[in-house]
């Protein structure tokens, strides 16, 4: 095939794809929408979020009697079932994406004949490890809060590293791994420490941070042959205990023209793109996420931490008017693993992206489960289009699977992911909201209108006690409270 020249080429090449591509995930939240541009692409979910609406989801029909520990875990059991083998090997030798995957996904996806589209799961640990991204920053010029790395022993071995380190005693310790807030943890007395000093003893070194008065930012690129391409500047939903019961929990973002200053975001974008060409080196290409603070007192933009792969961000990031105009930021992934030649200029890229012009607001709202219980499901709300009326409440519209078809900011696209049937338990994950417009408010607070989203959803959740013959689903549920589909 000659050689793609430019966006347009790229565009055609995928609208053209005849090879098949399966992005296999608990469910399609994190890529949806792109099997509008890619032919032959198809979604293996765990989940149907769509109750069999959608044309191009394939989730076994049944559920197994078992507990997953982790989203590696389902990707594999998937890969294995019958209903997918049978789809997958109807189709022929194709390509497969995930949010996650590890060694023996990678076993599998050989015997199915399926590349594996992400660099290799042994550097994607490496790099997913907070303390390692600390340091590939530090070489790449991309500062972090005022921190340290070591290794804790005791409360007073902390305070004696941080005296010495001059990082005061008001402190953020992170592990090397862990999602969404689940260890990240605040410290600022014994106490505090206590409460968590199992899981930091454990840790052969822990990244020790000065608290900072800081707002999350967020930001996605793609590490390519002709450079590194860079998203736009997202705010960051943190903490809400409307909507996750964990205090520095992720739970949404807003992309709009307007997000942060200027000079925050250059900032933000010229670190993701030295941090890029850092990833490179080291033989890194694809998708990767930029997590970032900033610094409400010094107007600083420091790097938190890295998501080599596709994020709970990437839906917005892939279905912002910008990536309509040219490309989603995930086909130049694709692009990267499409074994074709091509030209593209990324600094006339890039320049295009950061002009707040070439981007429209949309928000979105990760509803967990908050409270430390655990009930049966008896009633669900659908997936699709939901609509806000004038008393607060809200009513179902339509079936839909297109995000962009909520069109004004009393209408919204609700992913439902808790379905009749599940479990509540503490940090479940029940469904996405994503509607036109901010939820936050100027000084990062939830707004009005957030607030009745929020509600009305939950109020279409309905559930009951759980009864003495299901003390034993209970337990296994226990045994992943907290556990994340996205």
């Amino acid at each position: 095939m000659k050689k793609l020249n430019g966006i347009s080429d790229i565009r055609r090449f995928f609208y053209k794809n005849d090879v098949p591509t399966y992005f296999v995930s608990a469910t399609n939240f994190n890529l949806l929408g792109i099997d509008e541009w890619v032919r032959n692409f198809y979604y293996i979910s765990y989940i149907d979020c769509f109750d069999g609406q959608h044309p191009n989801v394939i989730s076994p029909p049944e559920k197994p009697d078992r507990v997953f520990q982790s989203i590696e875990e389902i990707n594999n059991y998937l890969l294995e079932h019958k209903t997918v083998v049978d789809f997958v090997k109807s189709k022929g030798p194709g390509r497969a994406v995930f949010l996650f995957f590890d060694e023996e996904t990678e076993k599998i996806c050989k015997e199915l004949e399926l590349e594996l589209c992400f660099p290799s799961a042994k550097l994607r640990e490496e790099i997913d490890n907070k303390v390692s991204a600390t340091r590939i920053g530090t070489e790449a010029n991309v500062h972090s809060v005022p921190n340290t790395l070591a290794k804790i022993e005791n409360y007073a071995n902390l305070t004696k590293v941080c005296d010495d380190t001059n990082l005061g005693h008001d402190l953020v310790i992170q592990t090397a791994f862990g999602d969404s807030g689940h260890t990240t943890f605040f410290i600022n007395s014994e106490e505090d420490y206590d409460k968590h000093a199992e899981e930091i003893e454990a840790e052969p070194e822990v990244k020790i941070m000065k608290r900072i008065n800081c707002r999350g930012a967020a930001l996605e690129a793609c590490v390519t042959r002709h450079g590194t391409i860079v998203g736009p500047l997202m705010t960051e939903l943190v903490g809400f205990k409307e909507l996750t019961p964990y205090r520095g929990g992720w739970c949404g973002n807003e992309v709009y023209p307007e997000a942060f200053s200027k000079k925050v975001r250059e900032s933000a974008r010229e670190s993701t793109f030295r941090f890029g060409e850092a990833l490179r080196k080291r033989g890194y290409r694809g998708y990767f996420e930029c997590d970032y603070l900033y610094d409400m007192d010094n107007d600083e933009v420091y790097l938190g931490e890295i998501n080599p792969r596709i994020t709970g961000a990437s839906s917005m990031t892939n279905l912002a008017s910008f990536a309509h105009a040219d490309a989603p930021l995930f086909l130049f992934h694709l692009l990267e693993w499409s074994n074709i030649d091509f030209e593209l200029d990324v600094q006339e890229l890039n320049e295009r992206w950061s002009d707040p012009e070439n981007i429209d607001g949309w928000s979105q709202l990760v509803i967990k489960h908050t409270e430390d219980s655990v009930k049966y499901i008896t009633e669900a709300p659908k997936s699709g289009i939901w609509r806000l009326q004038d008393d607060g409440t809200v009513e179902f519209v339509r079936v839909q699977t297109h995000r962009r078809t909520a069109r004004q900011e009393t209408d919204a696209f609700f992913l439902r992911i808790a379905n009749e049937g599940d479990y509540f338990y503490e940090g479940a994950d029940l469904g996405i909201l994503v509607t036109p417009g901010r939820l936050m408010t100027s000084d990062f607070q939830l707004n009005d209108r957030a607030k009745a989203w929020i509600k009305g959803i939950r109020s279409f959740y309905k559930a009951r006690p759980l009864e003495s013959e299901e003390t034993e689903p209970v337990e296994r549920v226990a045994e992943v409270a907290g556990f994340k589909f996205l």
